[in-house]
């Protein structure tokens, strides 16, 4: 039987140091806040069967607007302490308990899915595991600013998150501690007398605490990917429409927004040439093939489905590779319907499809000045463009 485990992200601090007027989990790291990016890998791992965080009581409406969209457990209240914070977040487990949990700080964005990965396999032969790296660097004894010996570093190891438990184990552990002077949930488990085992951590995995520490993070995400561009093409042809007398219902779909018209596309989807430029854009830039691979026309499953399911296909494929979307900019071709009076509402369903920002997102539409079909009001077409970032290989 296959093991559950909940990934734990404790994001409870008043975070201060990194300076600006929003705690750090909050802050942006690219297009996403460390938080996001941080709920995100792990929402992504197929090992992971709920993500739950841990919040400060003052920050209700920041974890609202950073966490919008994702599919997380209902956040926990923590306390005065960080340890405070992770006991109330596993006491809210209880009445489900995972097998395994994985406890990580929100500020520990670069976390990998092979980081991820290497936790819960340790964890199938221990009861509790960290990632540590070895202390490269000599170390001091300073009192009142003058060096009053060296430390040995043969022996010393730096910990990361997440740290791993066996869930029962580690509840136990906190329930024990009297005191919440604990930097983390390793030295809870020693205190309880629990075996700690140590694994390979990484330097990618630092945790970000001071404004050049979010710096550094910035510019290790610009190094980490590669740009690539994608191109899709499509068009459909206009049709009367044959199911639907009603004029207040007579629609066609162009980026997702049904738009009043007195003909509809032929196709066997809901012909949707926008959302299909786009699907063939961003499968081309991840060197998937194009839509007709992925949802053939002689398919009956797909006769009349919604364009959203193939972009969302389309954009799974992205995110398994780890890739992140940039930028979607798409050209509709014709001499009506007008697409003006629709535009807002093109840009917004598709950034919600995306999850991303509406200032990633254009529409624009052109005419053929009356030549071809798109002139003679035969047919509908659509360009896009889609810019992604793909972690080097």
């Amino acid at each position: 039987m296959s093991k559950t485990a909940v990934a734990l992200i404790v994001a409870a601090g008043e975070s201060r140091r990194a300076g600006g007027d929003t705690p750090k989990q909050y802050q942006m790291l690219g297009d996403k806040s460390l938080l996001r990016r941080t709920a995100q890998t792990f929402l992504q791992h197929p090992g992971i069967s709920g993500v739950r965080v841990v919040i400060h009581p003052a920050h209700k409406s920041y974890y609202e607007e950073h966490t919008r969209g994702l599919d997380l457990m209902t956040a926990v209240t923590g306390g005065n302490t960080r340890q405070e914070s992770v006991k109330q977040g596993l006491l809210s487990l209880a009445e489900n308990p995972p097998d395994y949990v994985l406890i990580h700080d929100a500020a520990r964005p670069n976390i990998s899915h092979e980081l991820i990965t290497q936790t819960l396999t340790a964890l199938g032969s221990a009861a509790a595991v960290i990632p540590a790296l070895p202390v490269i660097d000599t170390l001091k004894h300073v009192e009142d600013d003058r060096i009053v010996g060296t430390i040995e570093r043969k022996k010393l190891f730096r910990a990361q998150t997440p740290q791993g438990f066996h869930y029962a184990a580690i509840l136990e552990a906190h329930k024990q501690c009297t005191d919440y002077d604990y930097t983390d949930d390793a030295m809870v488990a020693e205190n309880a007398g629990l075996e700690v085992k140590i694994m390979p951590g990484s330097e990618h995995n630092y945790k970000i605490t001071t404004a050049e520490d979010m710096r550094d993070a910035q510019t290790l995400l610009m190094y980490q990917y590669e740009t690539r561009v994608g191109f899709g093409i499509d068009a459909h042809r206009l049709v009367p429409h044959e199911n639907n007398t009603i004029p207040a219902k007579r629609v066609v779909m162009l980026c997702g927004v049904g738009v009043p018209f007195e003909f509809e596309m032929e196709g066997h989807s809901d012909a949707d040439v926008g959302l299909h430029a786009i699907v063939d854009a961003l499968l081309g830039a991840i060197g998937e093939g194009d839509i007709g691979t992925h949802f053939p026309a002689t398919d009956p499953r797909w006769r009349g489905m919604t364009s959203s399911r193939f972009v969302l296909h389309a954009y799974q494929l992205l995110k398994q590779k780890q890739g992140r979307l940039v930028h979607v900019d798409v050209t509709l071709i014709c001499e009506r319907p007008h697409i003006g009076p629709h535009r807002e509402q093109m840009i917004k369903s598709i950034a919600e499809l995306f999850d991303i920002d509406a200032t990633r997102i254009s529409v624009k539409a052109t005419t053929t000045e009356k030549m071809g079909f798109t002139g003679r009001g035969e047919g509908i077409m659509a360009q896009a463009v889609v810019t992604v970032k793909l972690p080097v290989s």
